[in-house]
Formats: C-alpha cells, structure tokens, sequence
C-alpha cells in the first residue's frame, strides 16, 4: 500500500468518491484504504486524489511500503483491464502518475 489514512481521519468521506479504484471503504472508526486496490491514481491523474480532497491531511504516503511507479502502474492495469486507453498509455509510457507532475 503506497498511501494510507491516518488516525486523524474525520470521516468526513470526501475520499471515498474521488478513488478510481474504489479502494477506500469507511471502516470503523476511520477510512481505510484497501493496499491490493490502490494505485496512487498512476494511470489515471497525476495526483493523489484522496490527498486532494482531504480536508485534514491525512492521506498520506506509507513510509513502510513504498512502490515504485512500474508497481502502480501494472496494478492500474489488472485493475482496469477493459480501459483500452490506460492500456494504450501504459503502453508508449505516456500516463498520469504523481511521479511525473
């Protein structure tokens, strides 16, 4: 998981529809965002979005599981494997990624 949501989550919810992946759910106390489904939205912006729209800064990078673009990348893919355009752009090296904002 390259981002994670810190106990200082309000549940607001503002994250949960801006995901392309649909990785964040509202868990019990705070949001949580599923490792095997997010992809830093690589592939589709070329930010973060739920850091985007975080009113107190809690979606943040997860210092203990870092992933490389490729990583992002190939999960956006699997995850989306009817997008003929991210598949396109994947494929000339020529997507969306915070990495190259």
């Amino acid at each position: 998981m390259a981002i994670y949501i810190t106990e200082d989550c309000i549940n607001c919810g503002a994250c949960e529809p801006e995901c392309p992946t649909e990785a964040i759910s509202e868990g019990d106390e705070i949001y949580m965002i599923d490792p095997d489904a997010c992809t830093e939205c690589v592939g589709i912006f070329d930010h973060v979005a739920c850091q985007a729209v975080c009113p107190v800064e809690c979606c943040l990078p997860d210092p203990d599981n870092v992933e490389s673009e490729e990583t992002l990348i190939d999960r956006a893919l699997r995850l989306h494997p009817d997008d003929a355009d991210l598949a396109h752009k994947a494929q000339i090296d020529d997507f969306p990624s915070r990495f190259r904002a």
